[in-house]
């Protein structure tokens, strides 16, 4: 449920018609802000809160665009672009040492769990796979969006999977390791 959480701003941004996309953006932001505040209200780091402020930046910046120019050949990429900076803060998160699923996986984790090597190194490879998932969703709507088809039902659907598979490979992947865990 913390995923759906933190990627809230993005689904807003991809539910709303591509037509309206400043608003999209707009709407976006205000996700972005209101989760961010809710989730610091009920305790969370700014470690758990990684996506959630670099969506916040990144629907500023996108309204800004949208609002300045609506027709700006940043709408047809915005889908690609949206996913490619998924990727970029997954990828710096991992770069800094400082897995942004950590910070999620700490708010149902015991403390004393925290700084073992196993939990960091499962947070990793958690990270890891969402980061190429990301880059992978860019590369292909950045080809659907070449072709005309940024905004399409393919598109679409490519999102989905770019957000799906991960949240699988994560919760499978954490059941595994629970019961490896559980087995010893």
């Amino acid at each position: 449920m913390s995923y759906v959480r933190t990627f809230l701003p993005w689904i807003v941004f991809a539910v709303i018609p591509s037509t309206q996309w400043q608003w999209g953006a707009l709407a976006a932001l205000v996700a972005a802000l209101a989760v961010t505040v809710q989730q610091r209200r009920e305790g969370a780091g700014f470690d758990a809160l990684i996506i959630e402020i670099g969506s916040a930046v990144f629907f500023a910046a996108l309204a800004g665009i949208a609002f300045a120019d609506p027709a700006s050949a940043v709408h047809g990429y915005s889908a690609a672009l949206s996913s490619a900076i998924l990727a970029l803060i997954a990828a710096v998160s991992l770069l800094i040492g400082r897995p942004f699923t950590l910070g999620i996986a700490k708010r149902t984790t015991p403390p004393e769990v925290w700084g073992l090597r196993p939990f960091v190194r499962a947070n990793t490879v958690i990270t890891t796979v969402w980061t190429a998932a990301f880059a992978l969703t860019a590369g292909v709507l950045a080809l659907l969006a070449r072709a005309g088809q940024g905004h399409s039902t393919a598109a679409t659907a490519v999102q989905a999977a770019g957000f799906v598979v991960p949240m699988l490979f994560t919760s499978r992947y954490v059941a595994s390791l629970q019961t490896k865990a559980g087995a010893r």
